[in-house]
């Protein structure tokens, strides 16, 4: 014979998960009864306090703060691909054009990823072989200053 047994669900109402031991949930929700969870759990991947920790602590709450000694400071170079000013040339005439039709990228490094085929002149701080030959065999220029010639890169003029 088969018995009639309630579903546990239906026993264990307000004792499940949630509870902890307290009886209804709404009963230990609060900080009413033990106190605010205070700023525990806000981390990398607390995307349920973010909204409420960047409105009182601003941006600054997450990632790394403090200082970074010299030996270990990074150089951060500005770097471009020939490709790049290929796919975004109008934006960088825009930006970093001239009078005289050159793209005045002077605080940049061109390097060679990608392929150029538009007669392009550029002047920059640096580049690589393969980027000077890449626009040469375009037809265009690049115009790189003197003191970098010393550090390895020649002036493709």
């Amino acid at each position: 014979m088969k018995l009639k047994k309630k579903r546990k669900v239906n026993r264990m109402r307000g004792h499940g998960m949630g509870s902890h031991g307290w009886g209804a949930r709404k009963k230990h929700m609060g900080s009413g009864h033990r106190g605010g969870c205070g700023m525990a759990g806000t981390g990398k991947m607390a995307g349920q306090k973010k909204t409420y920790v960047t409105s009182i602590y601003g941006t600054g709450y997450f990632g790394k703060q403090g200082f970074t000694s010299r030996a270990t400071e990074h150089k951060t170079n500005n770097v471009m691909n020939i490709g790049d000013i290929e796919r975004d040339l109008d934006r960088l005439k825009h930006k970093y054009g001239n009078k005289e039709g050159i793209l005045d990228m002077k605080n940049f490094k061109i390097l060679g990823d990608g392929e150029i085929k538009i007669k392009v002149t550029i002047k920059a701080s640096a580049a690589s072989k393969s980027a000077v030959e890449k626009i040469q065999k375009a037809g265009g220029k690049l115009i790189i200053p003197e003191e970098t010639e010393k550090s390895g890169t020649k002036n493709a003029e």
